[in-house]
């Protein structure tokens, strides 16, 4: 979907483009659920497997270098972390901890599964759930589970293909064949499925747009 496709769409993708490019702020990070913030503020999720590209493309949509850390250790992000987003606050953005791999004692990554399986469940104010998947490995077991997991949460969930610069065209359409294939499996899961590269910028503005008409939702 082109964001010029009509100019009503323009005008979210600038509006968009501006409260992404404005005040965003780390706020905290949530270890245990007695740590969440208030919910006075809607909230969008980013999840996916270990090393997915979420931090990459958080630092990509708001514009900055470091908003989040990336890092190549799997695991890394153990908490939910929130971040503001506008002046005076619009919404939130919620970094969740990766699931699958993660270079951590099982004990640890246990209690991250809790974390974001009950923050999930009972969070009335999270509109809308980012479910990033690798372009290069498609859908991995663990993504079906936090699919089914969402599904069963009765919370709305976007699919969002990450590093797509990383593959040839050919290679890329299949991956999203199958991935919207299986996506229409599943309740929960919105209609279109976003590909993005942090890298090269494709698809930001898109999902910019997408997560501000789903905050107003």
């Amino acid at each position: 979907m082109s964001i010029d496709a009509d100019p009503a769409e323009a005008m979210l993708a600038e509006e968009a483009r501006r409260l992404f490019s404005g005040r965003v702020d780390f706020l905290l990070s949530a270890p245990q659920l007695k740590f969440l913030p208030e919910g006075d503020f809607p909230e969008v999720a980013f999840c996916g497997r270990s090393n997915v590209g979420k931090s990459s493309l958080l630092n990509a949509l708001t514009g900055r270098k470091s908003i989040a850390r990336t890092s190549v250790t799997p695991g890394r992000t153990q908490e939910l972390n929130f971040f503001e987003v506008g002046q005076p606050t619009q919404f939130r953005l919620v970094d969740m901890p990766g699931y699958g791999f993660a270079k951590a004692p099982v004990k640890v990554v246990e209690n991250w599964r809790k974390l974001v399986r009950t923050y999930l469940r009972g969070r009335a104010v999270l509109k809308r759930n980012l479910v990033l998947v690798d372009c290069r490995h498609g859908l991995k077991d663990v993504d079906r589970d936090m699919m089914t997991m969402l599904d069963e949460a009765a919370v709305g969930y976007r699919l969002v293909l990450t590093k797509a610069d990383k593959i040839k065209a050919s290679e890329l359409a299949l991956v999203q064949e199958k991935v919207l294939a299986e996506a229409r499996k599943h309740p929960a899961a919105y209609p279109v499925l976003h590909v993005t590269s942090a890298e090269k910028g494709m698809g930001i503005a898109e999902l910019r747009a997408a997560v501000l008409s789903d905050i107003r939702s």
